[in-house]
């Protein structure tokens, strides 16, 4: 209903989760920090943080952080290019042959990163 919610940062980060949380989860939510005068740089990220305690295991989901690159492209007017990555996670999320541990699937973090690189080159 809403495509804009102003608030301050700890209500806008309980907002995300909640809204992680109802849509899948937190390896598929992002987020932005914009200025819409642009100018100060705006921030876009996915809302689960860098999580430390997996990195460096093939365990984390990137369709989060693509999310938030497609939110970036939208923002810098790139929007077919922004769409397409949009399109791609769905894709993979219906298609359901490689998902993330988090999401029920087997894949890991390289997998599902060349399956997003696979589709966007086709």
């Amino acid at each position: 209903r809403f495509q804009v919610v102003v608030t301050s940062n700890l209500f806008g980060d309980i907002l995300t989760d909640l809204g992680a949380a109802i849509a899948g989860g937190m390896g598929l939510a992002a987020g932005a920090n914009l200025n819409p005068e642009r100018k100060y740089p705006s921030m876009f990220e996915p809302i689960h943080g860098s999580a430390p305690d997996i990195a460096g295991q093939n365990k984390a989901n990137p369709m989060a952080a693509v999310w938030a690159v497609s939110q970036m492209l939208d923002f810098l007017g790139y929007e077919n290019w922004a769409m397409r990555l949009i399109e791609i996670i769905e894709e993979i999320l219906v298609e359901g042959d490689v998902l993330p541990e988090d999401l029920g699937g087997h894949a890991g973090t390289s997998q599902v990163g060349d399956e997003i690189v696979r589709k966007l080159i086709l």
